[in-house]
């Protein structure tokens, strides 16, 4: 067996697709109605489509996923990070850990929590 996809929930699919390329690269494979398969394995679910398939509301900001990614040039992402519109809602700070790697953690559009670490 092998994992294939992550899906997470979008309110606006079309907002999401654009978060994710303009902040990650990730193209659209797989566009159809109410999901999008993006390269990497990423999946957006529509959210409605999504509580009608689960029988229950969605939590944003919940913390406990996230979606994780590695960066070279960590202090140019955050570059980009803090120009990026709509603003970006941070969850923590770029943060230091004692091995040296550095990480910053911040939600996608529906609150769908995210960590960018540098290589490790």
């Amino acid at each position: 067996m092998k994992l294939k996809n992550v899906l997470i929930v979008a309110n606006d699919i079309e907002r999401s697709k654009t978060f994710y390329k303009e902040l990650f690269g990730l193209d659209v494979i797989l566009d159809s109605e109410g999901k999008a398969i993006l390269t990497e394995g990423l999946v957006l679910q529509d959210r409605a489509v999504w509580e009608q398939t689960i029988k229950k509301a969605i939590l944003p900001q919940n913390h406990t996923t996230e979606l994780y990614f590695e960066e070279r040039d960590i202090d140019d992402f955050l570059k980009k990070l803090n120009n990026f519109s709509p603003p970006i809602e941070y969850i923590t700070p770029l943060t230091e850990h004692p091995w040296g790697q550095k990480i910053i953690r911040f939600y996608d559009p529906d609150g769908n929590m995210i960590e960018v670490g540098t290589l490790s």
